[in-house]
């Protein structure tokens, strides 16, 4: 075994597993008796280069140690109606010279050791409940344009660096990176006005868990309002530009129907591509997607107004947002051939067989794996790229 591979199984088995939970900023919690932990610490390396001495068991490679005190009292009560199911696991208290927000950054595990002082046990922390503590945010988050800039703003406080890719064009390459800076977890930069329309990704420093290194990622900005095709790049667009609001967009909300009462509701769900994907009254290039609500004489939007009539109040729209497991280039689909079906026996398999084989590349998917809350997606759009989405779901909310 060559020293590489020792190191590399040594980090495995450092890692299996994180069963403590640092709670709040000063409060580490793990299920571990008195005997078994007669003394516990917390190791931190920010380059992650930790691992356990095949020698002594011992850990090594670590940055810093830091002894933690047990708290005789337990978890507060706060704590425990967070996580209630830890609430029987023994506190350990984090001393307050401790620079909680440069650790949370490195691969971090806390270990026991027994009254002899040897090593016991030992696992990696889970962090959400000291990230809430230490870096809840209620400022803006995303892009924020002003008359002359364009500042970008996002929360990731176990980041070790942050930077902005801008890229020329959906596909093009890199045009220019610009670093951001950090303030209480939250990383920002500002740039001129002229970054509007850019397309862009996060470069990420960050320690990553389950590939126990610190790995340098690109990411598209989660509060992003535009994408290019599948998602691949974000899109830096003013979502109030006048140029994707669809005509008397801004009095839409004005023309809302008067509501006197919840309970005066009815609901009709409706699926977008199931809406229109087979409806011959609706252009071939438009069929499926959010153009087709504006093909106001087809046979879809005729039986809305039906309903309507009927007493159907409100249409919910089954998941609009990017989602995963649809291609938005929609020549990369595949469709079985229904002449072809309809030669298979009733009762044969070959039909379900054929829809199985292509289930992955055809277009249908109720679209329940979200990827992009705030971008709708690509694939309802005639065009995935630019402004078509947005200014094409504008208009389907208008009808």
């Amino acid at each position: 075994v060559s020293a590489a591979e020792a190191e590399a199984e040594s980090t495995q088995a450092f890692m299996p597993d994180a069963r403590a939970y640092w709670v709040t900023s000063d409060l580490i919690a793990w299920n571990v008796g008195e005997q078994e932990a007669a003394s516990v610490c917390l190791y931190a390396s920010r380059a992650a280069e930790m691992g356990l001495s095949p020698s002594n068991g011992g850990i090594q490679g670590y940055d810093s140690k830091v002894e933690l005190q047990p708290e005789s009292a337990g978890l507060p009560e706060t704590v425990t109606q967070k996580f209630p199911f830890i609430s029987s696991y023994r506190a350990f208290s984090v001393p307050s010279s401790v620079d909680v927000a440069s650790l949370v950054k490195c691969q971090l595990v806390v270990a026991s050791f027994g009254a002899d002082g040897k090593h016991v046990d030992v696992t990696g922390l889970q962090l959400p409940g000291v990230l809430d503590d230490m870096f809840a945010y209620t400022g803006p988050l995303g892009a924020v344009f002003s008359e002359e800039s364009v500042s970008l703003h996002l929360w990731a406080p176990t980041a070790q660096g942050v930077s902005v890719c801008f890229f020329d064009g959906p596909a093009g390459p890199v045009l220019e990176t610009v670093q951001l800076e950090e303030s209480n977890g939250v990383w920002s930069v500002t740039g001129p006005r002229e970054w509007e329309n850019r397309y862009y990704l996060y470069e990420v420093d960050v320690y990553h868990p389950t590939k126990a290194q610190v790995l340098k990622c690109l990411a598209g900005d989660p509060y992003a309002r535009g994408l290019s095709a599948n998602g691949a790049r974000t899109w830096l667009v003013d979502i109030n530009n006048e140029t994707l609001k669809p005509a008397s967009w801004d009095e839409l909300a004005d023309e809302k129907p008067k509501l006197d009462s919840f309970s005066d509701i009815t609901i009709y769900e409706l699926h977008i591509r199931d809406f229109s994907a087979h409806d011959g009254t609706v252009d071939s290039d438009s069929r499926g997607g959010f153009r087709a609500f504006a093909y106001q004489a087809s046979a879809g939007m005729q039986h809305l107004r039906k309903l309507s009539d009927a007493g159907l109040t409100h249409v919910h729209l089954l998941p609009s947002f990017h989602f995963a497991g649809v291609d938005d280039i929609k020549s990369n689909w595949k469709f079985v051939d229904e002449c072809e079906l309809a030669t298979f026996p009733p009762g044969s398999d070959k039909q379900q067989a054929a829809v199985v084989a292509i289930q992955e590349e055809d277009p249908y998917n109720w679209g329940y794996n979200p990827v992009l809350w705030g971008v709708p997606k690509g694939s309802y759009a005639s065009d995935p790229d630019g402004p078509s989405r947005i200014i094409e779901y504008r208009q389907m909310v208008q009808v």
